[in-house]
This record gives C-alpha cells, sequence and structure tokens, in this order.
C-alpha cells in the first residue's frame, strides 16, 4: 500500500471546479431575485 502524505495531493482541478459552482450559484440567485422584483413590480 503507497504512503499517503497530507496535503500532497493536487487539487487544482477541484478548486476550479468548486470555484465555477459558486459562481454558477451566485449568478444564479441574482437573477431569480431580478425575475422576482420584476414580478412583483409589473403586478402580475
Amino acid at each position: 500500500m503507497a504512503e499517503h502524505k497530507h496535503g500532497s495531493m493536487d487539487t487544482s482541478t477541484q478548486e476550479k471546479t468548486f470555484n465555477g459552482f459558486i459562481s454558477m450559484t451566485k449568478w444564479s440567485v441574482v437573477v431569480i431575485f431580478a425575475i422576482l422584483i420584476f414580478l412583483a413590480l409589473s403586478g402580475t
């Protein structure tokens, strides 16, 4: 069995994926709030 050294794994791909997910979630929330505000102001 290979010896594991804590902190030696390359996590750059996981970090890019996580940052992309956070960015997508943030912009989705902004768009949803904009739609809700538009619907509230338009009275539909």
